[in-house]
This record gives structure tokens, C-alpha cells and sequence, in this order.
């Protein structure tokens, strides 16, 4: 990560990483088609679900940017020692993450539909999805800490591999378990939250397998477990912006589904269906990040400013093109992309519209990934949350809600391209200012202008 060009070596610790997102994607579509094949509101139910999702991914990925930033950085500057208690203090974290989400498993499930303004039958098909995904939520978290240190150390190859094993066993298990084919009992959305956990778990056995066998910078051992304060606080120091960041895009979508239930369900399962169609656009630019940001922690430990910067540039340029991609097939076949939801005539009515004014904020979404994504390598997250909240909690949402005044549910969607704008101008100041101030390695130290 210190000596390879830089293009070919982002592509190749990229391109594993955009393969297994891209398996990802289509595990997320196809879960999503046989939910949808139940009936609209099973959809729906899934589609409010992903809030609670979200918020547990969202501290399971942040302390993951944590320590794995911590971890490349270590290696960077060959302290190993450091490397290897930033890794197994990590297994603390997440069992303690586990902890947290069992116990909301069985005391905040249904409050958290019936605060959405869900029907009867939203309600249940919902405590059954999100009760059984909490529950087993150990595997996504054994899973996502195990993957992290795959990718700290370059081992991008495995971590591609135990996603898309996750991934194929859950497409396969899928419409087994929903519609009870091959003997198997019919068990609707919870068959399909059992086949998610079932692949989650499995992937992560896989992962501690590759870690043991061929991961040689990390050694996993009881004896770095135990936590250490001023670890905990550097892992946090990196990752507890991205949780909160990400932790606000869950509080965005349960007030996004709040504001559209008050027009109907129906908007929410449109909204639901975007965000399963999206991923398939965004999952692959969260490959690139993914290769990026050790190779951008590595050379900033290593104190070398132009790889910093050609890695990032090459990054965005990447980002850019993928999402360019997307913008094109939703401005020009959103409704056959709903179709595969099922879609009846009004969700299409609603979605047409709304996936083509949504899909104007891909145009300067891959930059903006890869700008906040900078801001944690090179240890300034609190960039990156500040965005995320202006974006979500001080535009989008207000937004949206003062646009649903007007009565009109496309208005509602315009929300998306305002934030967008500010986002991408905020992530360019930062930007600027972090090559200012954290990249000036040669230069000497003076007043700052």
C-alpha cells in the first residue's frame, strides 16, 4: 500500500470489495421481490424496518471505520502491538453492540411501528421481520468486525468471498423459507429475516476462518481482548462520527416514512423499494470507499501527502462515473425498475416521479462518498458527521416537511436534490481545508490565513 501505483492498486484492493457489493445489492433486490410477492403491506412492514436496521449497521460499520482505521494506520507506522489490541478490543465492542440490540428485540419493536402510524397488518409483519433480526443480530456483527480486519490489512479477496457466500446462501434460503417450497414450513417475513440471519451467520464463520488461516498482520488472541481506555477512545475518536452520521440516516428514514405514511402506505413502499434499487448504484462506490480508505490511512501514517491525494482523486473519479450510471437508468426506466416489486398502478403513479427526481442527487453523491469517507481515514470524522447532519436533520427533513404542506406527495421527494446541493458544497470546503491543514507533511508550520 506504500510503493504500488496507485491506480492499479485501488483497483485491485477496490474491485474485490465492488464484486462482493455488487452481491450485496442483488441479495438486497432479491429480498426485497419475494417480501414484495406477499403483498404490498409486507413490503411496507420491511420498508419501516430498515430504520432500526439501519441504526444497528450504522454502529457496527462506524466502529468498524474506527478500528480499522486505527489498525492501517498502526501498520503504517509498523507499530503492530497497536494493530493488533485495536483489532480484539474491537470483539469487545461489538459483543457489547449485541447486548444493546437483544434487549431492544424484545421492548421497542412494537413501539417503534406504532410510533410510524402503521396498520394492524404493517404492525405484525414488521415485529415479526425486525424481532427475529435483532435477535441474531450477532452474526451481521461477528460478520462486519471480521470483514473489517480482512480489509485494514488488504485481504480484500476474503472479504469479497464471505459477503457473497452470506449473500447467495440468504438468496437461495429466501423463497425456501417465505413460501415453504421444498417441505420447508410457508413462514412469510419471517422466513425471509431467518434466511438473512442464517447468511449473516454463516459469512462470519467464514470470515474468522480466513483471518485465522491467511490474515498474518493480525493475530486474534485473548491476551489484546481486554479493553484499553485510550484504544476505545482512539477507535471511537475516528468512528463514533460515522455512527452518528450514519445513526442520523436512520432518524431520517423513520421521519421520511412518518411524513409519507401521512399521505399513504403505498409512499413508504415506494420509499422502501428505492432504497433496495439504490443500493445496487451506491453498493459498488461503497466498494471503491472500501478499498480506499486503508490505502489512505496507510500512506497518512506513513506521512506521504501525494499518494494521500492521487488515492482520493482516482477515488472520486471512480465514484462519479458509477453513479452517473445510476442516474441514467432511473431518469429512463424507473417503471420497469419498479416492476420488480410487483408494483400496482398507484405505486408506480407515485414512484415514476419520485425515483427520477431522487436520482438528481447521484450526480454529486459519489463525490461527496468519497470526500466524508477522506475526513475519517485521515482521522477528522467530525467532518463527516457535520455533513451528514446538515444534510439530513437541518435540510432534508425540514425540507420534505414543509413541502408536504403543500398537499402534493411529489413535492415531498424535491427534499432529496436541496440537501444534495448543500452536502456537495460542505464535503468541497472540508476537503480543501483537510489538504490545508493535515497534508502539509513538508511544509512548515505557520499562521493560518
Amino acid at each position: 500500500m506504500g510503493t504500488d501505483p496507485i491506480q492499479p492498486l485501488l483497483i485491485k484492493t477496490s474491485l474485490p470489495m465492488v464484486i462482493s457489493m455488487l452481491v450485496q445489492a442483488m441479495y438486497n433486490i432479491v429480498d426485497s421481490l419475494f417480501v414484495a410477492r406477499i403483498e404490498e403491506d409486507a413490503l411496507t412492514a420491511v420498508s419501516l424496518a430498515f430504520s432500526m436496521q439501519n441504526l444497528m449497521i450504522a454502529i457496527a460499520i462506524g466502529t468498524g471505520v474506527g478500528f480499522s482505521a486505527l489498525v492501517s494506520k498502526s501498520l503504517g507506522e509498523r507499530n503492530f502491538e497497536a494493530a493488533n489490541r485495536a483489532a480484539n478490543n474491537a470483539f469487545i465492542l461489538y459483543a457489547i453492540t449485541y447486548l444493546f440490540f437483544l434487549a431492544a428485540a424484545f421492548t421497542l419493536t412494537e413501539p417503534f411501528f406504532r410510533a410510524q402510524k402503521a396498520s394492524e397488518n404493517i404492525t405484525q409483519y414488521g415485529i415479526d421481520y425486525m424481532k427475529t433480526v435483532l435477535i441474531f443480530s450477532f452474526g451481521m456483527l461477528a460478520q462486519i468486525c471480521l470483514e473489517r480486519i480482512l480489509l485494514s490489512t488488504g485481504k480484500t479477496f476474503y472479504s469479497m468471498i464471505t459477503q457473497a457466500t452470506g449473500a447467495i446462501i440468504n438468496c437461495i434460503v429466501d423463497p425456501i423459507l417465505i413460501f415453504g417450497l421444498l417441505g420447508a414450513p410457508r413462514l412469510g417475513v419471517k422466513g425471509a429475516a431467518i434466511a438473512t440471519v442464517f447468511g449473516q451467520i454463516i459469512a462470519a464463520g467464514l470470515a474468522l476462518f480466513f483471518n485465522l488461516k491467511f490474515n498474518k498482520e493480525i493475530t486474534l488472541s485473548v491476551r489484546y481482548m481486554p479493553l484499553r481506555a485510550a484504544i476505545v477512545r482512539r477507535i471511537y475518536a475516528v468512528g463514533l462520527p460515522s455512527i452518528i452520521m450514519s445513526a442520523i440516516g436512520s432518524v431520517m428514514v423513520f421521519g421520511f416514512n412518518w411524513i409519507l405514511m401521512a399521505f399513504t402506505s403505498t409512499a413508504a413502499a415506494v420509499f422502501g423499494a428505492y432504497f433496495k434499487l439504490q443500493s445496487f448504484i451506491f453498493m459498488p462506490v461503497f466498494g471503491i470507499n472500501n478499498g480506499m480508505v486503508p490505502i489512505v490511512a496507510y500512506n497518512y501514517g506513513a506521512r506521504n501527502r501525494e499518494r494521500v491525494i492521487e488515492t482520493i482523486k482516482y477515488a472520486m473519479l471512480y465514484a462519479v462515473l458509477i453513479m452517473l450510471v445510476g442516474f441514467t437508468l432511473f431518469e429512463t426506466i424507473p417503471g420497469p425498475l419498479l416492476r420488480f416489486y410487483d408494483a400496482s398502478p398507484d405505486m408506480l403513479a407515485i414512484g415514476i416521479p419520485a425515483l427520477r427526481i431522487i436520482a438528481l442527487t447521484f450526480l454529486g453523491a459519489g463525490a461527496c462518498i468519497m470526500m466524508s469517507s477522506s475526513f475519517q481515514a485521515l482521522g477528522n470524522g467530525v467532518y463527516s458527521m457535520i455533513v451528514s447532519i446538515m444534510r439530513q436533520m437541518v435540510v432534508l427533513l425540514p425540507a420534505a416537511y414543509l413541502l408536504s404542506l403543500t398537499g402534493k406527495l411529489t413535492a415531498v421527494w424535491w427534499s432529496f436534490p436541496i440537501a444534495e446541493l448543500m452536502s456537495l458544497a460542505t464535503c468541497l470546503f472540508f476537503m480543501r481545508k483537510i489538504i490545508r491543514d493535515k497534508l502539509n507533511f513538508d511544509e512548515p508550520k505557520g499562521p493560518q490565513t
